[in-house]
């Protein structure tokens, strides 16, 4: 009996903080329907129609609200005016991306696809400019690989498939 009390006593807090912790980070999101606990708003979600229930949850929060997937709080941007708003006006704020636990191990930040922010920027930067010093978008890059290309052919029949 006594394991008992204390499993449901654990459970009960797991849920009250699991409850806390979704409250205290929704200060600086927008609006958006009242999460369940551990699953979010999944149930909320006509999964056959999802831009239907899209549609009828921005009629009640606006263009902008937020969901839970789980856990995760996801933004919503509802409509043309709301996403050229993000993505035009304020474009530099929602230029980064989200965060991949398991590629931020493998790459330890670096790379072109997955990198965010300021060293997006540069290796970018760095990229372009390294290959128009190669002749990126000009005639002469197709006679330099072909050259080389011809030369390694060279270098193969010398070896006598050795």
């Amino acid at each position: 009996m006594d394991l008992a009390v204390a499993l449901v006593l654990c459970l009960c807090s797991l849920l009250l903080l699991s409850l806390w912790k979704q409250s205290s980070g929704r200060g600086k999101l927008p609006p958006g329907p009242t999460p369940l606990p551990i699953l979010g708003n999944i149930l909320q979600l006509d999964v056959k129609d999802i831009s239907k229930s899209l549609t009828n949850l921005s009629k009640v929060y606006g263009p902008v609200f937020t969901l839970y997937f789980g856990m995760k709080p996801m933004v919503v941007l509802h409509g043309y005016e709301a996403v050229k708003e993000a993505l035009i006006d304020l474009g530099e704020e929602f230029s980064g991306r989200g965060h991949l636990p398991v590629s931020e191990k493998v790459r330890n930040g670096h790379g072109v696809i997955f990198s965010n922010g300021k060293r997006w920027k540069e290796t970018r930067r760095f990229s372009l400019m390294t290959l128009r010093n190669f002749g990126m978008g000009k005639r002469s890059i197709e006679d330099r690989v072909q050259e080389e290309a011809r030369c390694l052919v060279e270098e193969l029949r010398k070896t006598n498939g050795g």
